[in-house]
């Protein structure tokens, strides 16, 4: 009696594509097409996996439960591979011929019987659908490429929920939960519509292949990520218990799968409106709708038709990025130049007309070549589906953020080279003259607050620019700002300002020195895999300089032949670690920072280190929303509304 499944929606999605793009019985893999590669699949297992072939026999009168069927079988096989190669899909067209050759001989050969001479090209009709190609899913062909395309909480999402045994049905809900977060991040990374199916089978894939412990070839795993119906149901505990379960599970399954079908539907159609929409607009809006000059700016307001023209209808494949703020688009302006817009924060969270209407005030004003200059911004209210929106308009940085640069994982150390010690120099004394410009070029002095590797930006020349002034603040004639609101990134917060909310040019020189240490050691400010818990940069690097090891702080790929003369490298250590003092009164200003590193001043002594800010003879009951430890030379708020964490 075959055991009853839940059909996975990622992989019928997948079958659904195979037979409504296809027509079915075209000229496929089977009736004996020839090859001269192999097929590096073992699919031996396709005799011997106890897999139902009901769907397929009796001349298949359900081609789609059939198609759905064998998908999942040979699907077993390419999550094999993937779990021994950690490659997606087969290497070339001619090895993707040659398994479906094999598949259709498996088929019809014993003990299953089938007719696999006609089902394969019917379920199957491109023999190369299996290979290999860049334009297949953001170009995904390998499982760090995955991982990369989902991000780190998506990944763990996957190993956690489809990692254990999956004969439990509500594990396997949740696995599919999980594949369906997954598959929505790897859809944006896809940044295409016709392309959003297909990552849903690699989803399946890496469920199966990679997050399971087990592997595809464990029945339960097969059965539960890959939809695939068995001869014998999995080891449970509860039999009548579990059929309710699956009773429960196969219309949630459906209903998600209607679910994710009509939205895209839904983008399309919305997209579509939304072309056309913005076309109406720009032939029929009238002179005063018009983009124009901000009076006394400098700036443009800019028409959220010429917006929408710039960005193709903000179309997924010109999004750059997304963070806490909202989403950056890439376009290109009437006049052929190019810009990045961010989209801000819905206005009904918290801050974020704040941050708006600051971003725009103090930079609309600013003009340096460390920083990222603004065009201008658009705010727009008569959309009636999207409400209240507003942009942001900068010149575009086409080499990204510094944080992709320096924090570099496998697979982008073989597509981009580390940086150089001319090009870290370059960038660190770029961001330095822009924090001076800052503090002593205008009048009176801004504080940026949140200086970071994701808010320095890189142009195509690979010189950095300060960026993101939503949380800047300008002072009060040169005295200390005192805030109840503390903003910023945690690790980056100078102690004083996270305890206190006590604001100086101090506080941008704390950060800079930790951003400093981190272009020089490729490590970021957190170290989470330390033995003895989390250990923040400054506490590392200070302790191993006062060990006489400084060298050790620097970046395995920086070669001190590098170094013009013996020192510099180190020098600049030592400035990151002093302009990260948790002592205020001994760091330096950031024009005394700039003297040090450029060697016109010499560096003093590296004082010694207090004990923490959270030291229990510190404080009083009033500040019990603190806690210390040993890791830290500074507090930890526990209060994370208070903490701009993004």
């Amino acid at each position: 009696m075959p055991t009853p499944k839940i059909l996975s929606p990622l992989l019928l999605v997948a079958v659904l594509l195979l037979l409504f793009t296809s027509p079915a019985g075209a000229a496929g893999a089977g009736g004996g097409n020839a090859t001269s590669e192999s097929c590096p699949l073992d699919l031996g297992y396709v005799r011997t996996f106890p897999w139902d072939p009901t769907p397929c026999a009796g001349g298949a009168p359900n081609m789609t439960a059939c198609c759905q069927t064998l998908l999942s079988v040979l699907g077993i096989g390419l999550a094999e591979r993937l779990r021994a190669t950690g490659r997606f899909r087969l290497p070339s067209a001619g090895a993707s011929a040659a398994c479906l050759e094999g598949f259709e001989e498996a088929l019809s050969g014993a003990p299953l019987g089938l007719p696999g001479s006609s089902l394969v090209p019917a379920c199957f009709p491109v023999p190369d659908q299996f290979a290999i190609t860049p334009s297949y899913c953001a170009g995904v062909a390998t499982a760090a490429d995955f991982a990369a395309a989902v991000g780190n909480d998506s990944v763990q999402a996957l190993n956690s929920t489809c990692g254990s045994d999956l004969a439990s049905p509500s594990r396997c809900l949740s696995c599919l939960n999980a594949g369906i977060g997954a598959t929505s991040r790897l859809t944006t990374a896809a940044a295409n519509d016709t392309k959003s199916i297909p990552c849903f089978y690699l989803t399946v894939l890496y469920a199966a292949g990679v997050s399971n412990t087990a592997g595809p070839t464990y029945p339960p795993t097969a059965a539960c990520a890959l939809g695939l119906g068995l001869t014998s149901p999995p080891s449970t505990p509860s039999k009548s218990k579990n059929t309710a379960i699956y009773a429960t599970a196969i219309p949630i399954a459906f209903v998600l799968l209607a679910s994710l079908l009509a939205f895209f539907l839904w983008r399309k159609r919305k997209d579509a409106n939304n072309k056309k929409k913005n076309h109406k607009i720009s032939e029929e809006g009238s002179a005063e709708r018009r983009s124009h000059p901000r009076p006394n700016t400098g700036s443009i307001l800019f028409d959220i038709a010429e917006l929408a023209k710039a960005t193709d209808g903000f179309a997924d494949r010109n999004l750059v990025g997304r963070g806490g703020f909202g989403a950056v688009y890439r376009g290109v302006l009437a006049d052929g130049s190019v810009v990045a817009v961010k989209k801000m924060l819905d206005p009904e969270v918290e801050g974020g007309d704040e941050e708006f209407t600051n971003e725009v005030e103090i930079i609309s004003h600013l003009r340096h070549r460390n920083l990222v200059p603004l065009r201008g911004c658009c705010i727009a209210d008569d959309d009636v589906e999207e409400g209240k929106q507003r942009f942001l308009v900068y010149d575009f940085m086409p080499n990204g953020a510094l944080e992709d640069f320096i924090f570099r994982d496998r697979e982008a150390s073989a597509k981009r080279p580390p940086l150089t010690w001319a090009q870290r120099r370059s960038i660190i004394l770029d961001v330095a003259r822009g924090l001076e410009y800052l503090h002593y070029g205008v009048k009176p002095a801004i504080y940026h607050r949140d200086i970071k590797a994701t808010n320095i930006l890189l142009d195509g020349e690979m010189r950095a620019r300060v960026a993101d002034f939503g949380l800047a603040r300008r002072s009060r004639e040169g005295q200390s700002h005192l805030t109840t609101r503390v903003a910023g990134t945690h690790g980056y917060l100078a102690p004083e300002y996270a305890l206190y909310g006590q604001l100086t040019e101090k506080s941008d020189v704390y950060s800079f020195g930790v951003l400093l240490l981190e272009i020089m050691s490729a490590r970021r400010v957190l170290d989470m895999t330390a033995p003895a818990g989390p250990v923040l940069i400054t506490d590392w690097a200070w302790t191993l300089v006062k060990a006489g090891q400084s060298r050790e702080v620097l970046d395995g790929a920086l070669s001190t032949a590098e170094s013009p003369r013996g020192g510099v490298m180190e020098r600049f250590v030592l400035v990151g670690i002093l302009c990260a003092h948790v002592m205020v009164a001994l760091r330096p200003t950031i024009v005394e920072a700039v003297r040090m590193l450029e060697g016109d001043m010499d560096i003093p002594e590296l004082p010694d280190r207090p004990l923490p800010y959270g030291h229990n003879l510190m404080f009083s009951e009033a500040w019990s929303n603190f806690s210390a430890s040993p890791a830290f030379s500074g507090p930890i708020m526990d209060n994370g509304d208070m903490l701009r964490l993004t």
